[in-house]
């Protein structure tokens, strides 16, 4: 099994969940990487900008090419063709994003760069994560969604 690390936009995330969370996509120049990626991997969403994880996923089927406008790139011409479908499953409304801040000290991933200079951990579209990485975030998610408010006794 693989853990994948997706970064994007916190508008593409909205436009995935707009669409239930149904297909994740790479971008044009992730052919190999979208070629490993099988049923019951593992999908984490980090968003750019707001430099916070949204939540994550499984793989449920193979990845196929589709040139159908879906997400928005800074690069015309970018549709994210390599697309494969998955199944929400950590999904956190915008105010419950997880800072990856936060969790940096508890993170494999991010140790090959210098501390002062974590944010290359997460420039470009697609990572493959340590198993340990994958599983710290989305513990963190789970806490972090909003749990629902009890019905008081009248």
């Amino acid at each position: 099994m693989n853990y994948w690390m997706l970064v994007s936009s916190a508008a593409n995330f909205e436009i995935s969940r707009a669409r239930g969370f149904d297909l994740a996509g790479m971008k044009s120049r992730h052919r190999k990487k979208a070629e490993q990626v099988r049923p019951g991997d593992r999908v984490l969403f980090y968003l750019t900008g707001i430099q916070r994880f949204g939540g994550t996923a499984t793989v449920t089927g193979p990845f196929f090419e589709s040139h159908e406008p879906i997400w928005t790139s800074k690069k015309e011409g970018e549709v994210y063709p390599f697309r494969f479908p998955i199944r929400p499953e950590v999904i956190l409304a915008p105010e419950e994003f997880v800072a990856v801040a936060a969790l940096l000290p508890q993170l494999e991933w991010v140790k090959r760069w210098p501390p002062a200079h974590w944010q290359l951990a997460f420039q470009g579209n697609v990572h493959l994560l340590p198993e340990h990485d994958f599983a710290t975030i989305e513990a963190a998610l789970r806490a972090a969604r909003r749990q629902p408010v009890a019905a008081q006794p009248a």
